[in-house]
Formats: structure tokens, sequence, C-alpha cells
């Protein structure tokens, strides 16, 4: 059973940082598939956030090009996601996905199997 688990959520002030942690179980290393970061603020749809294949390679929604890295650790096990220059408008739920097969070029919020349960980015202005 693949179960996923983010940490480091928060509140952070206008242009604060944070860092996501995503750690997966059951699903083998992270170097393959797709692994991917959303966001849901209250009242809005999902969105995509980044995304990273197999390879390393990653993509990034044009909202947080530039602020926001996605990445994995050295040993293919933990998923992050760096955000610095943090804004009110990330304020959101967000949550760490996966899916065993390739990335498709856009960031699909229909696409990963796998999801977790979510944590919380609140940026006070």
């Amino acid at each position: 059973q693949v179960q996923l688990q983010e940490s480091g959520g928060g509140t952070v002030q206008t242009g604060g940082s944070l860092r996501l942690s995503c750690t997966p179980s059951g699903y083998g290393r992270l170097n393959r598939g797709c692994l991917g970061w959303f966001r849901q603020a209250p009242g809005k749809e999902r969105e995509g956030v980044g995304q990273i294949s197999g390879d390393g390679h990653s993509t990034l929604a044009d909202s947080v090009k530039g602020r926001f890295t996605i990445s994995k650790d050295a040993t293919n096990s933990i998923l992050y996601l760096e955000m610095i220059d943090l804004k009110p408008e990330d304020t959101a739920m967000y949550y760490c996905a996966a899916d065993w097969r390739n990335c498709l070029a856009e960031i699909e919020v229909s696409r990963p199997i796998f999801w977790g349960p979510g944590t919380q980015v609140t940026v006070s202005s």
C-alpha cells in the first residue's frame, strides 16, 4: 500500500521561506514515475505547483517559477518543495502526489494515483 506523508507546512510572513517534505512508503525509490506538488486554496480548485520525473527533470507552474524549487534527496527517498519569497496568494493546503507512470508535458491534477493528506501553508501579509 502506497502512502505519502507531507511535512514542513506552517505560517510565515510575506517574503518568508518554507521547505516542504514528502516521505513515501510502499512506492519504492523516487527514481521512477512522476512526483508532484499540488495546492488548493479555500474556494478554489486544486492546481499543480510542480512535478519531477524519475530522471530528475522538473516542471513548475508559471505562478511559482523563480520562487519554488522541486527536488529529491540524493537517495531518491524524499521529495522536497523549497519555497522562497512567499506571497499571501500562496496560502493553501499543499499536497504531495505520485504516479508510477511518466510525467506528462503539463502538470495534470487528474494524473497522480497516490496522494498525501496535505500540509497547510499560510502566508500572512
